[in-house]
């Protein structure tokens, strides 16, 4: 088959912008986030995830774990600029790109007659030079194979995946790097004893869909290298909310924040149910004056579990100066993954 899809990811993409400001930063643990005790880690450059330091890590955690970390305030205009580059430069190969983030995208190469590793070595150096970032690209004869791809030889990797390739080269993987199967659902399955994908491949089409529902049969087609879509140009980006006006104001943070865990679950449960992440987290607040007030976070990580929302939910309620009883809260969440796939629900 054809290898016509290059999915492309910036590499630590908050950090390295930091860095391109700062080169000193490169080489010290630094992570970009709220720098107070109650902040959370919105990026970790690579220094940092050396010492297991992540997307949504509270900060007060990882400077128990690094004292001497290195934290910087985030400027989503400056990312949002730098990603600006980055498009124009990919655009210049090819104008059907499908942006999945800020940060992450596939394109179709189709038209380009060019040897595929010196594609990618022209794109990586292009955007080097262009932008001063790195990214790592994955290609291969579908889409799911071409993210898998990208994320292979992180950072500043390329890794192409033919049909020669399948399955041999997906069956020693952990079962949680196959498109579709969340930490959750690999939880599970590591608990009755299905860890790398061979264990996956050994299971009929019926029994992947008595674990996973109807979601069992693209498990089915994912581990055997198959999947039919193709890019979405059109797709417009939604977003997904829970949001309630109180029969009762709220009086204080504690009250709030008791509706913003209930509500984080709810919202973790439509995520699940829909099997899509976001990586942007919005709070709405209405005050008994009928002013709002509204805040978020964007992570440079996919999260959809309760716990990572709620950990954002909290942060961003308790930095916010709220005066008056509140009438109305919500929580939205945006920025959402394009795959319909990037997370099933375990059933």
């Amino acid at each position: 088959m054809d290898l016509n899809f290059l999915h492309f990811d910036l590499d630590a993409f908050f950090a390295s912008c930091e860095i391109l400001d700062n080169p000193k930063l490169k080489h010290v643990p630094m992570v970009v986030g709220g720098r107070s005790q109650r902040g959370i880690i919105t990026t970790a450059n690579y220094e940092a995830r050396k010492y297991g330091l992540h997307s949504a890590m509270p900060i007060f955690q990882a400077k128990k774990i690094v004292p001497n970390l290195v934290i910087v305030a985030p400027d989503f205009e400056k990312y949002r600029r730098n990603s600006e580059k980055v498009f124009k430069v990919l655009s210049s190969f090819s104008n059907k790109i499908q942006k999945m983030s800020i940060d992450e995208g596939c394109m179709d190469i189709s038209h380009i007659k060019m040897d595929r590793l010196e594609l990618a070595n022209l794109i990586q150096e292009n955007v080097r030079i262009k932008t001063g970032l790195s990214i790592s690209i994955g290609i291969s004869y579908n889409i799911s194979l071409a993210k898998l791809a990208s994320d292979w030889n992180k950072p500043h990797g390329i890794k192409i995946i033919t049909q020669d390739d399948i399955p041999d080269i997906l069956l020693d993987l952990k079962v949680g790097k196959i498109q579709g199967i969340g930490r959750k659902s690999e939880e599970k399955l590591n608990k009755i004893g299905i860890k790398k994908v061979s264990d996956l491949y050994d299971l009929s089409r019926n029994n992947l869909r008595e674990l996973f529902g109807k979601f069992g049969e693209v498990i089915y087609d994912r581990i055997r290298g198959i999947d039919e879509r193709q890019l979405d140009l059109s797709r417009i980006r939604k977003s997904i909310g829970v949001e309630y006006t109180f029969e009762r104001d709220l009086k204080n943070y504690n009250e709030l924040l008791k509706k913003a865990s209930e509500f984080s679950e709810e919202l973790s449960d439509d995520l699940h149910k829909k099997n899509i992440k976001a990586k942007t987290i919005r709070i709405k607040i209405k005050l008994n004056d009928f002013s709002v007030i509204t805040k978020s976070m964007t992570l440079e990580e996919y999260i959809s579990d309760s716990s990572d929302i709620f950990r954002i939910v909290k942060y961003l309620v308790v930095n916010t100066k709220i005066e008056k009883s509140v009438r109305l809260f919500g929580i939205t969440a945006a920025n959402l993954s394009d795959t319909t796939f990037e997370q099933l629900k375990f059933l």
